[in-house]
C-alpha cells in the first residue's frame, strides 16, 4: 500500500452548474484532509458539495454540504468534509450560487493497494 499526499482540487473558481471537481482514479481511494472555500465577491454567495459514489450522480442523497452561505471575504474550511473517503471512481462535485464568486481548494491523500 502506498499513500500520497496530494492537492485533490487545485485552487479554482466554482461554476454555477453542477461540476465534477475531483474523481478518484481507478485503484485509488482518496481521503479529504482539507477543503476550503473563499467568497471573493461583494455579496453573500453559497455553495453545495456532493460526495458521489462510482456510477452515481449528484443528488440530495449524497449532498454533504447543502447551500453553505459565505459572506463577502469569508473563508470556510468545511469540517464536515474532512476525513471523508472517496472510493475509486467516486467524485466530489460542487455547485455555486454564482459563477466566478467563490474559490475552492482541496487537499488530501490518495491510497493505492
Amino acid at each position: 500500500m502506498s499513500v500520497y499526499v496530494k492537492v485533490l482540487i487545485p485552487a479554482k473558481s466554482v461554476e454555477a452548474i453542477d461540476t465534477i471537481q475531483y474523481t478518484a482514479p481507478t485503484g485509488v481511494h482518496a481521503i479529504i484532509d482539507k477543503f476550503t472555500c473563499t467568497n471573493y465577491d461583494t455579496v453573500a454567495r453559497s455553495i453545495i458539495v456532493n460526495l458521489v459514489t462510482v456510477g452515481g450522480t449528484a443528488t440530495n442523497t449524497n449532498k454533504i454540504v447543502s447551500s453553505r452561505t459565505l459572506q463577502p471575504n469569508e473563508t470556510y474550511t468545511f469540517p464536515e468534509l474532512v476525513g471523508s473517503a472517496i472510493a475509486p471512481g467516486g467524485f466530489i462535485s460542487t455547485l455555486a450560487s454564482q459563477a466566478a464568486a467563490l474559490n475552492i481548494r482541496a487537499s488530501g491523500r490518495e491510497i493505492t493497494q
